[in-house]
Order: C-alpha cells, then structure tokens, then sequence
C-alpha cells in the first residue's frame, strides 16, 4: 500500500472509526470517561505549514472531562521501521502546542491539553523500534543529567499484529477494517463485509459506507486479486453481493495467484532472513551485543549486502566498521 494513498486516509477522516479506533485498542480505564459525541477533526487552518503538510498525519480531539484530549494519528506505511519514531513524535507534538498557543487555544496561565499519540503502522515486517524516547537515550547517564532528558511515548497499534483481535459482543469499524487488510481468502472479506453492511445501515452512514467501497476497490481487491476486473460498484451492498456470487470463482483465482506469488516472496524471503539469521549470530559471538541501529541497517539491507558483511564479521574491529555500507560494492 502506498504510504500517500488518498483512499486509506479517507477513511480515518470518519469520526465513527477513529472513535472505534480509540475504543477498541486503547485498553486504559480513562477512556471509559471520554465523550466521544464531541470527537472532532482539527482544522488543518489551525496548524502551521510544517504539520499541515505532513499528509500522512491526522490530528483529532474530544472532550475528557472538562478538557480537551488531543488525539495524534500518525499513518505509518513504509516498507521499514523508523528508529527514531519517537523523536519525530515529539517533534510534531511541540509544533502542535505552539500552532494551539498561537491561535487561542491554549488561554495564557492555563495547562497544556493533553496528547496521545498513536502510530498505526501497516509494514509487513513486525514493529521493532522503541516506542519510548528514553529508551533511545544513551542508558548509562547519571540520574542527576538523566532528569533533564526529554521524555515521550507513544501507542504503537501493529496492523498485522491486531487482524486476528476479537472485540466479544462489539461492533468495531477498526477491528473489522485489520481484519480486511489481513484477509487471505475471498470468504473472509465476505463475512467482514456482511457485518459492514449491517453495521453502517443508517442513511447518515452514507458517506463511510462509499468510502469502503472506494478503498476496497482502489486498494484491497487490486491487492489481492491483481489480474482479476474489478466491477464499478459504489454500494457496499452492491459489493458484499457481488463478491458472494463470485466467490468461488474468486477462490481458484486467488489460490492460484496466492500459490505463484507465495513461492517467489517464500524463496527471496526466505533467503534474506537466513542471510539476516547469520549475520546476527556472528555479530553477537564477535562483539556481544546487537544494538538498535545495527538491527535496522541489517532489516533494510539486501541478501547480497548482507552476505558482504557476514564476511567482514571476522576481520572488523568494530561493529561500525562490519556494518559501513559506503565501501561496499
């Protein structure tokens, strides 16, 4: 999926699934006490240059209380992991009290509101970058200098990781959009679509409703059925109709193209985790220690970079110089 694709954002311009959003995967007890009737877009007029053109980014709030709770929503669809996530967040959060300072927002003598910043990552490899920015500090400072390192945090929810999360007795627009992105069969975008469908009945549901359709037929079904024609719907009625009187046909297709893809991506995927299995292992009998920017340099490089490395392992008399990828060829 594109990092930048206007179909997926769309769909978390809808009130309804950010609000399931909150509800289903932030598992605290104060969000029992938010009001989410006042759950609202901030306008892009009220932020400066530097988040408006952030397009993967979106910036929510709804009254906790007597307050307003900020929601950060930070689309995260690249092919590797960002390291250094939480610094970008606590970037984007301070530019954000500013631009709330500056417009009025935020009365002088009164607190800041509070923010919780959530990554929604959907990268086919598992998160592995600290979540925390202290823990991407160096550990061994003193307490006394420790106190004065910048602190953020912020909630990761692993797209990959959650389809197969069961919310008992709840209707969840979220839940039910991981376990889409996740599908592997024809039938299970089925019955996921059966449950849409009666869930976004109401006229007023109109607009959410045309937007599934849209990112499943821009994205999801092109994804997953590439060679497959694809009819012009724009009901999701229409849609869970057509798929149910297809589905069979759909499954041979599916099974046969997921056959073909699945041997190519098992082979080359299968070569680059042994390649990254080795190197791992003659670094931490070299060295002891697999710290965080060697594990991302080692994600992100191909089967043929690895294999220069792994050789270098013996001769290197530190770990930069086995990992330096500008002398290799």
């Amino acid at each position: 999926m594109s990092a930048h694709d206007p179909a997926y954002k769309l769909l978390f311009s809808h009130r309804e699934l950010v609000a399931d959003l909150i509800r289903g995967f932030v598992r605290e007890d104060w969000v029992e006490q938010l009001d989410f009737d006042s759950l609202q877009r901030v306008k892009e007029v009220a932020v400066s240059h530097d988040l408006r053109e952030r397009e993967d980014d979106m910036i929510w709030r709804l009254r906790w209380g007597e307050r307003w709770l900020y929601v950060y929503l930070l689309l995260e669809f690249q092919s590797s992991v960002d390291r250094l996530m939480a610094v970008r967040l606590l970037i984007y959060v301070g530019l954000l009290y500013q631009d709330l300072a500056a417009s009025g927002e935020i009365p002088a003598g009164s607190p800041l509101p509070p923010v919780l910043p959530i990554v929604l990552y959907n990268g086919e490899r598992p998160w592995w970058a600290r979540t925390s920015l202290d823990e991407l500090i160096a550990p061994d400072l003193p307490e006394q200098l420790r106190r004065w390192q910048p602190q953020m945090r912020y909630l990761l929810l692993d797209e990959q990781r959650l389809a197969d999360t069961e919310l008992p007795g709840q209707r969840n627009l979220a839940a039910a959009l991981f376990r889409l992105e996740n599908s592997r069969r024809p039938e299970d975008i089925q019955q996921v679509l059966a449950s849409l469908v009666e869930w976004l009945a109401a006229p007023e549901q109109d607009s959410l409703r045309r937007t599934f359709v849209v990112w499943l037929k821009r994205v999801l079904l092109p994804a997953r059925l590439p060679a497959t024609d694809i009819p012009d719907l724009i009901d999701l009625q229409e849609m869970h109709a057509m798929l149910a009187e297809r589905v069979k046909t759909w499954t041979e297709e599916w099974k046969q193209q997921g056959l073909e893809q699945g041997l190519e991506q098992g082979l080359e995927q299968g070569i680059h985790q042994g390649e990254a299995r080795v190197l791992r292992r003659l670094i931490l009998r070299r060295f002891g220690t697999l710290p965080d920017w060697a594990e991302a340099r080692i994600e992100q490089a191909s089967p043929e970079q690895l294999e220069t490395w792994a050789d270098r392992v013996l001769d290197g008399t530190t770990l930069e110089d086995v990992l330096t990828p500008k002398t290799d060829t």
